[in-house]
Parts: C-alpha cells; sequence; structure tokens
C-alpha cells in the first residue's frame, strides 16, 4: 500500500525542493572558492596586481591568510549541506515515512557529489586564476563574516595537533627557489628548445652557488704580455690576439701587474704617431683586480656592474694566480657559449656516430650538463678529467675504461700528467 502523502507536505514540495535547490547552488559557490584560491598561480596573481588589477590583490590579500580562507569556505559548505540534507530527510520521511531517510541518503549524496564537489571543482581547477578573481569580492566577505568561528577553529585545530606533536610554524613548505626549479622542470615543448630553456634558467638560479673557480680560465690558457718584452713585440702581440682586454705580467707569470686594453693600446699609438719607443706600457696599463676564488658567481657580477670592470684575476688563500674570469665569462654561464668574429670557437666536444663523445679532458662538468642534461657530480672537481682523477685516485694509462655514475669513461690521450682526451659514453646509449 503506498503511503499518503500529507497534504501540507505536497502542497509545499515546490517550495522545499526549491530551498534545496538555492543551499545546494551556495554550496557549489563555496566547493568552487575553495578550489579557485588554492588552485590559482600566485606568480600570474603578482602579476596582474602590479599591472593595476584590484582582483587579482584582493584575492593575495585572501591567500595571506590561506587557513581563515579555507576554515571558511568548509564552514558554510558544510552548514548548507547539512541544512539541505536535514530538510531533504524530513520531507521524505513525511511522504514515505522512515524508509524517507534511505532514498534522502541517497538521493543527496548523489547531487553532492555530482553537483556540489566533483563539478564546481573541476571547472574551478581548470580556470582557478579567472574564477578566484571573479569570486574574490564575496569570499572575502565571507571571510570577515565567519572569522570569529574559524579563529576559533583553527585554534582547535592547531592545539589538537601540538597534542600529536605536529608544529605548524615550524612545518618547512620549501622555499620558492625549490618551486622555481620545479616548474623549471615541468617546462615542456620542442625538445632542443626546450632543453636550451631549461639550462638557462637553471643556471640563473645557479648563481649564487657557482663560484668563480667553477668558470674562470685557467691560467695556463690565459694569454698575457710579458712586461720586459719590447713595446713593439708588446704591441704585436695585442694586435695578433683575439681578446680585447690581456694581463700584463713582470718577473714571474704569478706576478700579475696590469691589463692591457687593444683600444688603449691603440689610441696610445695615434697619440704618439705609431712611434713605439715612446710609448710606456706600464702607464697605459690598468691596476689589476684581484678577488678570491671562492666569490659566488651572483656577487661576482653584481661587482661586474658596481664597478663597471669585465676583467678580474682569481687568487686562491695563499694569493697565487689561479686564473681569470670575465663578464662574457659569467653571461655565458647564463646563455651558453658565445662566439663573435675574433673568438676561436672550440668546444672541446664531438659527437661521435655510435652515440658517445669525445671529451677534452679540460671540458668542465657543468658545460657538458648543461649542453646535454647530464648528472655528473661537480662538487670536488670542476673538469671532466679531474672527475676521472677523483674517482680512480691514481693516473690512468691510455686505452684504460672506467664507469662511473652509469657513464663509460676511456682514455684516449694522455701527456705526461694530463688527461687530456676522453670518449664519454652516456647510459642512454650503453656501454
Amino acid at each position: 500500500m503506498e503511503p499518503e502523502i500529507p497534504v501540507n507536505i505536497g502542497q509545499d514540495l515546490p517550495f522545499y525542493a526549491g530551498v534545496v535547490l538555492l543551499l545546494m547552488i551556495i554550496s557549489s559557490f563555496f566547493s568552487a572558492g575553495e578550489t579557485a584560491l588554492t588552485a590559482a598561480s600566485e606568480a600570474r596573481l603578482m602579476a596582474a596586481e602590479k599591472d593595476g588589477n584590484a582582483r587579482a590583490s584582493l584575492v593575495r590579500k585572501i591567500l595571506k591568510h590561506k587557513d581563515r580562507m579555507i576554515g571558511a569556505m568548509l564552514l558554510g559548505n558544510n552548514l548548507v549541506n547539512i541544512l539541505a540534507s536535514a530538510i531533504t530527510t524530513s520531507v521524505l520521511i513525511g511522504v514515505f515515512g522512515e524508509a524517507g531517510v534511505v532514498y534522502a541518503t541517497i538521493i543527496m549524496t548523489i547531487l553532492i557529489l555530482i553537483f556540489v564537489e566533483v563539478l564546481p571543482k573541476t571547472y574551478a581547477f581548470h580556470d582557478a586564476d579567472r574564477l578566484s578573481m571573479t569570486m574574490a569580492p564575496l569570499i572575502y566577505a565571507v571571510v570577515i563574516i565567519f572569522s570569529p568561528i574559524t579563529e576559533l577553529i583553527a585554534k582547535i585545530v592547531r592545539t589538537t595537533l601540538k597534542l600529536f606533536g605536529v608544529d605548524l610554524a615550524k612545518t618547512d613548505h620549501g622555499g620558492h627557489l625549490e618551486l622555481l626549479r620545479g616548474a623549471i622542470e615541468m617546462h615542456k615543448g620542442p625538445e632542443e628548445e626546450t632543453q636550451k630553456q631549461r639550462a638557462m634558467l637553471r643556471s640563473v638560479l645557479e648563481l649564487a652557488d657557482v663560484t668563480v673557480i667553477d668558470v674562470m680560465i685557467h691560467r695556463k690558457n690565459v694569454a698575457m704580455i710579458d712586461m720586459s718584452d719590447g713595446v713593439e713585440k708588446i704591441v704585436q702581440d695585442i694586435l695578433a690576439s683575439p681578446y680585447s682586454r690581456m694581463p700584463v705580467w713582470k718577473d714571474n707569470p704569478d706576478n700579475i701587474v696590469g691589463v692591457l686594453h687593444v683600444k688603449w693600446v691603440l689610441r696610445e699609438l695615434k697619440a704618439v704617431d705609431n712611434d713605439y719607443s715612446r710609448i710606456d706600457i706600464s702607464r697605459i696599463a690598468a691596476d689589476p683586480w684581484f678577488i678570491p676564488d671562492s666569490t659566488s658567481l651572483f656577487d661576482q657580477l653584481q661587482a661586474f656592474r658596481a664597478r663597471n670592470e669585465h676583467m678580474a684575476f682569481v687568487v686562491d688563500e695563499y694569493g697565487s694566480f689561479e686564473g681569470v674570469v670575465t663578464l662574457e665569462d659569467i653571461i655565458e654561464e647564463i646563455v651558453g657559449d658565445i662566439d663573435d668574429e675574433h673568438d676561436v670557437t672550440m668546444t672541446g666536444v664531438r659527437k661521435l656516430p655510435q652515440g658517445n663523445y669525445l671529451v677534452n679532458g679540460t671540458v668542465t662538468i657543468r658545460d657538458l650538463n648543461r649542453e646535454f642534461e647530464w648528472n655528473l657530480p661537480d662538487e670536488y672537481y670542476s673538469t671532466i678529467a679531474g672527475l676521472i682523477l677523483h674517482e680512480t685516485r691514481r693516473l690512468p694509462e691510455i686505452g684504460q675504461s672506467f664507469s662511473f655514475f652509469g657513464f663509460r669513461f676511456d682514455i684516449v690521450r694522455r701527456q705526461r700528467n694530463q688527461i687530456t682526451l676522453i670518449r664519454v659514453t652516456p647510459p642512454t646509449t650503453g656501454g
């Protein structure tokens, strides 16, 4: 026998259905708002705020107290959902008796799951930035209204977590650099182009962690001028050099006494009508600038800008000359090799048909990692030859092979005690 529907309930069914529908729309607002604000990109919001977008500014203001926002959204969501479920249960009990509880549970679970939770949250997640700015004024008002209750809830939550040894104030959420590094690794696109972009972005973030000794030109590879040479020979050496600046030493190569710029030499030649005997090299040479080998690239870049200089001499803790670092070296660390019409192009790496590489011993690990996206460590050495010496703890012979970090290294050439050429087989090409 079908249960008889009370007249008053039957007449009020459209009203109750409208109320439940309205409550579900309000609950959808809370669900979408919570998801939109938590998924919104802070970087894009900050950029929009700088462009004068007041809504973006309001969203960032709300997110400064994210716990209050989440508390207000959850509080409003639960209040509305419980009220809608209670009304539905009451109406269906009046219609179907005790079986109405089961019907109400099934109906409200399906409606809330699909139309209040999954649908609005999915939409908000895929359009978080725009939706968060659209909803920001209403959400801000809700946060203000519910703030006394959410503050109490937050205190209860913190106190409860502390009982279990969890202190939210000491929780490490990771720094912005880690977030940026993660975003860089997620960058997708055409393989070669994307690889270069990732390498450049990584290099910018690592400037503070890399020291000048990792990118400097080693002293044995530095083209220098001997002050004891005749002026004519010095001028000829400068003009024949591919470099615009050259160090000047006196008595011994460790005793750097100045830096000569090609422009200064040409200007002096013109002033003395090409009479070499009237040129005083010590007068036109600039004073050398010495820096410790522990200086970071970020600090050195700032120092170059502050001093309006392009070259510095790297010395160790005992003051011994180790090499030269230039502004171009630091810029190349970010953007990769920059070759002009005077550069002598010699990368020191040649790819073989088999998929492995012939690498000069002086090529740095950082350059290889950046160029080929390898992950060879460079904490205790800077060059590929240094890696082999460090790992083998001896001077290898020509023809010997070693395997480290998934790579195979074959010694191809050695000059006295220096490894000059290595065949490197990366993991992807086998061994």
